[in-house]
C-alpha cells in the first residue's frame, strides 16, 4: 500500500523544522503539547502496573519510598514515550490516528521534544536509583532502552516487533516488586508473564483496526502482511488461551485466594470468548467489529485482574 505523497512531504518538512508553527503561540497550548508528548494514558498504565507489582510483594508501609517510586516510574515512562514520539515523528505525520500529535502539528519542535524526553528519563531513573534502589533503576532504564532502541526500530523490520515490545511493556511490575523487596520473587515473574501475554491479543486487535495506517507508514506488522486477518485472529486466540492458564497460576501455587481466582477466571474466559469471535468472523466489517470488541474487552481485563490480585494480596490475605 503506497503512502500519500503530500503527507510524506509534510512529514519531511516537519523533520527539518526546529520551531513550533505560528498558530500555536499560546503558552497553554505549548504546555499541552509537552503533556501529550508523554502519552499520559499509556504512561499512567505503566505506573499502575508498577504499583500493582509493588503491592503484590506485600511491602511495609514506607510512604516516602513509595512516593519516590511512583514519581520516578512516572517520569521514566513519560520520558520513554516522548523519545518514542521523537523517533517516529515522520511516521506519526503520515498516519491518520497520530498526525495530530505535538511534533507533527508543529506544537513542539523535534529538538525540544528530544531534550524533554532525555531529561525526563534521566531524572526518573535517578530518582529510582537514589530514592528507591539500584535494581529498580536498572529495570527502569532497561524498559526505556528496550522500548526506544529495540522495539521502535524493529517496527520497520520484522512483524515480531509486537512480541518484543510486549517484553518492554511488562517490566513495570518487576520494577514494583524490586522497589518493595530489592529482589524479584516468583509471583513478580508471573505478573511479568501475564502482562506480556495480555499485550498480544490487545495489540493484535489494535493492529487489525488500524492496519491501513500502519501500512501507510511502512510499519511491518502481522496485520499488514496478513490480508485476510486469519493469522492475526488465530495468534490472538492462542495467546488468550495461554493467558487464561497463566492467570490462574498465582492461585495454583498458593499466592492468592478465591477473590483473585474468581476475577481471573471470569475475565479470562470473557477475553478468550472475544478472541474466538475475532477468529470466527470472515467478513471484513464483521472482523473489524470483532477486533474492536476484543480491544475494549482487553482494556477491562487488565485492571480487573491486576487490581483483584493486589486486593487479594494486600487486603484479604
Amino acid at each position: 500500500m503506497s503512502s500519500n505523497p503530500e503527507k510524506l512531504a509534510h512529514a519531511n518538512d516537519l523533520e527539518r523544522s526546529e520551531e513550533p508553527q505560528p498558530e500555536y503561540s499560546s503558552r497553554t497550548s505549548v504546555w499541552t503539547g509537552y503533556y501529550e508528548l508523554t502519552k499520559p494514558r499509556l504512561s499512567f498504565l505503566s505506573v499502575i502496573t508498577a504499583i500493582i507489582g509493588y503491592f503484590a510483594a506485600q511491602p511495609g508501609r514506607d510512604l516516602p519510598l513509595f512516593f519516590l517510586f511512583c514519581i520516578g516510574t512516572a517520569l521514566s515512562a513519560a520520558g520513554c514515550a516522548t523519545i518514542n514520539q521523537w523517533l517516529e515523528r515522520r511516521e506519526d505525520g503520515i498516519m491518520e490516528r497520530t498526525r495530530d500529535r505535538p511534533i507533527p502539528t508543529g506544537l513542539v519542535s523535534p529538538a525540544k521534544a528530544l531534550i524533554f524526553g532525555i531529561l525526563l528519563s534521566v531524572i526518573g531513573t535517578s530518582i529510582l536509583w537514589f530514592g528507591v534502589n539500584p535494581l529498580t533503576a536498572y529495570l527502569g532504564a532497561a524498559t526505556i532502552i528496550s522500548y526506544v532502541a529495540i522495539y521502535t526500530p524493529m517496527k520497520k523490520r520484522t512483524r515480531w516487533n509486537t512480541e518484543v515490545g510486549a517484553i518492554s511493556g511488562s517490566l513495570p511490575p518487576l520494577m514494583g516488586w524490586a522497589a518493595a523487596e530489592n529482589a524479584i520473587g516468583p509471583l513478580g515473574w508471573i505478573l511479568f508473564g501475564i502482562l506480556a501475554i495480555w499485550q498480544i491479543p490487545h495489540f493484535m486487535a489494535i493492529s487489525w483496526m488500524y492496519r491501513d495506517d500502519y501500512a501507510r507508514a511502512d510499519f511491518v506488522m502481522l496485520s499488514t502482511i496478513d490480508e485476510t486477518g486469519d493469522r492475526v485472529a488465530r495468534w490472538s486466540t492462542i495467546n488468550a488461551f495461554i493467558l487464561f492458564g497463566l492467570s490462574l497460576t498465582p492461585s495454583i501455587f498458593g499466592y492468592t485466594g478465591w477473590f483473585y481466582t474468581a476475577f481471573a477466571a471470569i475475565f479470562g474466559a470473557w477475553l478468550l470468548q472475544r478472541s474466538l469471535a475475532f477468529q470466527q468472523k470472515n467478513q471484513e466489517e464483521e472482523r473489524y467489529q470483532a477486533a474492536r470488541k476484543l480491544f475494549f474487552n482487553s482494556i477491562f481485563y487488565l485492571p480487573a485482574v491486576l487490581f483483584s490480585l493486589a486486593i487479594d494480596r494486600w487486603i484479604l490475605s
